[in-house]
């Protein structure tokens, strides 16, 4: 009986410290995986860094897309048409969120910084070099006269070496490249060829029209499209031109011909680039960013020059303008000003000769010519040419 006893103790004293010791192994189990999960876990969040993370992804993505960049001019010197890569909603959502007008204005401040005079020349060589600047079409070509980069952007250049063609209607306004032209179809614009955006969101609503003296051979109660309520006279069409400024060309515009400017309009707008592969990639580009319209008329009826800005080039001026501010913080996107040189002190307007200085960017950007002309009107023009101030645009 005392045996038995013992026996029934020892067992219950067994299974109970055989429990203990199960209980306490297991949290000491789980106290191990909690520490060695913890310590996995903050060794990930130390090694996974955002930034470094986020340029890799960009660096990923902005490779593929130029690799497609140059599959799609391989094929263009095959002669094999390809249709542009149009940006969805969500990348020029994307695109958009970036300040750059924030970063235009922090760029405008610093080229109004002087330079020393010993680093004037190392800073405006290596721009000469990475933009090809022809420094022997400067009206001053010692670079030590440049006081900061600004004035250097818009330095003048000699009288001689940009004649004016007398012999036709319509000059280029500036130095460039020729993105497209032609006739505006269906109230729609060619930014480069596949790519449009629409003429009414482009200049906005066209009550500006009143300022106008031209006859209107439309009936005013039916005005038609908005492409043909800015057709002023029988047996016309509307036309447009797009120049390209790049960084190292003359930064200065002029106006195109002679004409009489009644109207300007400021959108205020992102600042995106404007160089011809985004404006193959971003539909309505040119909506999109900050413009200033200029509205008039000239011999022919209807005629507009719109400055684009772009990245760095918030900064769009109109000499004869004096109250004009661009890529001011308190207008907002999405909006317009508007303001009438003909109500404004000024009762015919403000009259223009064809080369006479009009305006000028910070940086490069796009100069885009709306106007309308007689059907026989002849663009002698080629898509992607080269074209200086003063040269034709076209014939009648």
């Amino acid at each position: 009986m005392a045996a038995l006893v013992r026996g029934v103790f020892i067992a219950r004293l067994t299974r109970t410290g055989k429990s203990s010791f199960l209980q306490h192994s297991g949290f000491g189990v789980r106290r191990s995986y909690q520490r060695l999960f913890s310590k996995g876990f903050l060794g990930l969040q130390a090694r996974v860094r955002p930034l470094p993370l986020l340029i890799a992804t960009g660096g990923g993505y902005f490779g593929y897309n130029q690799y497609g960049q140059y599959k799609d001019r391989q094929l263009e010197k095959l002669g094999i048409e390809v249709q542009p890569r149009i940006a969805n909603e969500f990348q020029v959502s994307i695109y958009k969120s970036i300040p750059t007008r924030l970063l235009s204005r922090a760029w405008g401040r610093l080229n109004q910084v002087d330079l020393p005079t010993w680093l004037r020349k190392p800073v405006f060589r290596l721009y000469i070099w990475t933009f090809g600047v022809n420094m022997k079409e400067a009206a001053i070509e010692d670079l030590q006269h440049y006081r900061n980069l600004g004035e250097f952007f818009r330095r003048k250049l000699k009288p001689q070496v940009r004649p004016v063609c007398n012999s036709h209607c319509v000059i280029s306004p500036a130095d460039g490249k020729i993105l497209h032209f032609g006739r505006v179809k269906n109230c729609e614009v060619e930014q480069v060829k596949g790519v449009t955006y629409s003429l009414e969101t482009f200049l906005g609503p066209h009550n500006w029209t009143e300022n106008l003296t031209a006859n209107r051979s439309l009936d005013e109660d039916d005005p038609g499209t908005y492409q043909d309520a800015l057709v002023t006279k029988e047996g016309n069409e509307l036309f447009h031109c797009v120049v390209y400024l790049a960084p190292g060309d003359y930064h200065c515009f002029h106006s195109p011909t002679d004409w009489r400017v009644a109207h300007r309009r400021h959108f205020p707008g992102s600042l995106m680039s404007v160089n011809p592969g985004v404006a193959r990639w971003i539909k309505e580009l040119f909506c999109h960013n900050e413009r200033v319209v200029l509205s008039g008329e000239w011999t022919h009826g209807f005629f507009s020059l719109t400055a684009v800005g772009a990245t760095n080039v918030g900064s769009i001026r109109i000499y004869f303008d004096k109250e004009l501010r661009t890529n001011n913080p308190r207008y907002n996107k999405g909006t317009f000003n508007d303001f009438s040189y003909v109500t404004n002190n000024r009762q015919e307007g403000v009259s223009m000769r064809k080369g006479e200085h009009l305006g000028e960017f910070n940086l490069g950007s796009t100069i885009v010519l709306l106007f309308e002309a007689p059907r026989d009107f002849t663009f002698n023009l080629k898509a992607g040419q080269k074209i200086h101030f003063g040269e034709p645009l076209g014939t009648m």
